[in-house]
């Protein structure tokens, strides 16, 4: 017979798979949340995934970071970083990874260490393109310039997230 400490710890082990294990889309089998850009310059936001659905709002920023965080067909209900969200379709998004800064003013630096040269300024609402992003700084291009920006700064990557 198995101890009641054995039968709990394989519980909790169990518990922790399920907490790891990542939700996936159904119609792309794609991470589920995970983070996209608007491809349009404007882009329809409706309240369900159809044409016949009411529109609430349009997107009109191109390189708008967004979040998916659920599919339909060619569907994807969407939030932006004020948490605004609906039904977009599909084609008017891109897998580019954008992201907006969030801070006041970030210095754009020339390594990911806060000691390094600053190469520009960004501020808030600044839409940069993502080159890549470690554990904790993200390279970005915006406006002609490309460098360093810690990633707590920024809204459009997850703060685990690796990207190469």
């Amino acid at each position: 017979m198995k101890s009641p400490c054995a039968a709990l710890c394989a519980l909790a082990m169990f518990a922790g798979s399920l907490a790891m294990a990542e939700e996936r889309g159904p119609v792309t089998n794609l991470p589920l949340p995970r983070f996209v850009s608007m491809k349009a310059s404007e882009g329809n936001v409706r309240r369900g995934p159809s044409l016949t659905h009411r529109i609430d709002w349009v997107f009109k920023r191109r390189d708008l970071p967004l979040e998916i965080t659920a599919e339909h067909g060619h569907w994807r209900r969407v939030r932006d970083r004020d948490g605004a969200g609906g039904w977009v379709h599909y084609s008017l998004l891109s897998g580019t990874r954008t992201v907006i800064v969030e801070a006041e003013m970030v210095d754009l630096l020339s390594r990911p260490d806060p000691a390094s040269m600053t190469v520009a300024r960004l501020e808030a609402g600044v839409v940069a393109r993502i080159d890549e992003c470690a554990r904790d700084w993200c390279r970005l291009q915006a406006g002609g310039y490309r460098g360093w920006v810690q990633k707590h700064h920024l809204w459009g990557v997850h703060p685990g997230e690796i990207l190469e």
